[in-house]
């Protein structure tokens, strides 16, 4: 009985093929499929969530008016207005606030990766008195809302003479862009020492560090920084607001809100507008979207 009782012991404990005892992997397996289910299944809720508002934008540009207000509403236009998006392109400038739109967001991004590739390389690599303190009053600009400053920087680009001209939109974004240089920082910050250390004992003086060793590493977070930076003067409706008066030098948000009147608004002609707006932007995640997420990946990583 005694060996009996050894050999049932035994079996009870005896590791699987896969070197487990049997029994409890199986509650683990099905306890981690589970997670992942609901892992799954709530990522894919989100996901509905997010894209919900374009595909109504989408399927409310091929309507009619009276067919965006309808109770109960309905996703598939009846019939296809297709005419929305030729009304929209013949109703407002198009051609110029894209142009505006375009090279002001071109300007920005190439202005704000030199900036700011440059200013977190001296947070990063340069030993200088005060650094933290002077990177912490840095981020503190990404703590205040840019309504609070507006009145100010009006005031500052009034004397200027930029009231009315893009580089009232340019300059403020082109050099003062916190988020890209703790980004860009904390990327820099995981390259090791000894590169650097190898560069200067061949002669290279901080500049051509910064140029040929440390902007080949960061390239990926440089990509997903440009996105971002691209993707939120696209976006700017405050800034032009404000500064701009003249339709000559509207941007592409500005120019859809002409479509909103005093007492009324064409919806259907707006939300044509604004489909055609969002294809720049898609175009360019579609691109470099690899990037965005190695990128935000090693930045988390090396940070």
């Amino acid at each position: 009985m005694k060996a009996d009782a050894s050999r049932q012991i035994g079996h009870q404990h005896m590791p699987s093929e896969h070197g487990q005892p049997h029994g409890r992997p199986i509650r683990k397996k099905r306890a981690w499929h589970l997670g992942t289910v609901l892992l799954h299944l709530a990522l894919i809720l989100g996901s509905v969530v997010m894209v919900f508002p374009f595909l109504w934008t989408i399927s409310s540009s091929l309507k009619d008016i009276s067919q965006i207000f309808m109770m109960p509403p309905s996703w598939v236009p009846d019939p296809f207005v297709w005419s929305n998006y030729v009304d929209t392109l013949r109703a407002m400038p198009f051609d110029v606030a894209y142009f505006n739109s375009f090279y002001i967001s071109i300007v920005v991004v190439v202005a704000s990766l030199l900036t700011c590739s440059l200013a977190a390389y001296a947070f990063a690599k340069i030993k200088f008195p005060g650094a933290g303190i002077v990177f912490i009053l840095f981020l503190s600009m990404m703590m205040i809302p840019k309504q609070v400053t507006i009145v100010s920087l009006y005031v500052v680009i009034q004397k200027l003479g930029w009231v009315d001209s893009h580089l009232s939109i340019i300059m403020p974004a082109a050099f003062f862009n916190a988020f890209g240089v703790f980004l860009l920082r904390q990327f820099m910050m995981g390259i090791p020492r000894d590169l650097e250390e190898a560069s200067i004992m061949d002669g290279a003086n901080p500049l051509r560090i910064y140029w040929n060793v440390m902007l080949p590493l960061v390239r990926s977070a440089l990509v997903a920084f440009g996105i971002f930076a691209f993707k939120d003067i696209w976006n700017q409706f405050l800034d032009p607001l404000i500064f701009l008066s003249t339709p000559e030098r509207f941007t592409v948000p500005l120019m859809l809100n002409m479509f909103k009147g005093l007492y009324v608004a064409d919806w259907a002609l707006m939300m044509a507008g604004t489909a055609i707006s969002v294809i720049p932007v898609l175009i360019v995640y579609v691109i470099a979207q690899r990037h965005i997420i190695e990128g935000i990946a090693l930045t988390g990583i090396k940070g």
